[in-house]
C-alpha cells in the first residue's frame, strides 16, 4: 500500500525573511589566548575532526552562560 503524501502549505516568504534575519550574526568578540591555550584548542579540534573553532568557542560559551543563569535564579531570603 502506497503511503499518502501530506501537504504542507509554505511558509510566509516575510516569515522567513525575519526567522533569517533573527539567525544572523551581528556582534563581533575577539579573544586572546596564550600559547598553552591555543595548543590545547589545536590539539581538541585535531584530536575532533573541528573544522571551525568558531562554533566550539561559541557552543563553549554559551553553554556555560546559560547553565550560569540556569543556577543563579532569584531566591526568597
Amino acid at each position: 500500500m502506497a503511503k499518502i503524501k501530506k501537504s504542507y502549505p509554505a511558509p510566509e516568504p516575510d516569515f522567513i525573511q525575519k526567522h533569517k534575519a533573527s539567525l544572523r550574526r551581528s556582534y563581533r568578540q575577539v579573544i586572546y589566548l596564550n600559547d598553552g591555550e591555543m595548543s590545547v584548542v589545536k590539539e581538541y579540534c585535531a584530536r575532533f575532526g573541528v573544522k571551525s573553532r568558531s562554533a566550539v568557542f561559541r557552543q563553549a560559551t554559551m553553554e556555560r552562560l546559560l547553565d550560569e543563569l540556569d543556577n543563579s535564579h532569584p531566591t526568597l531570603f
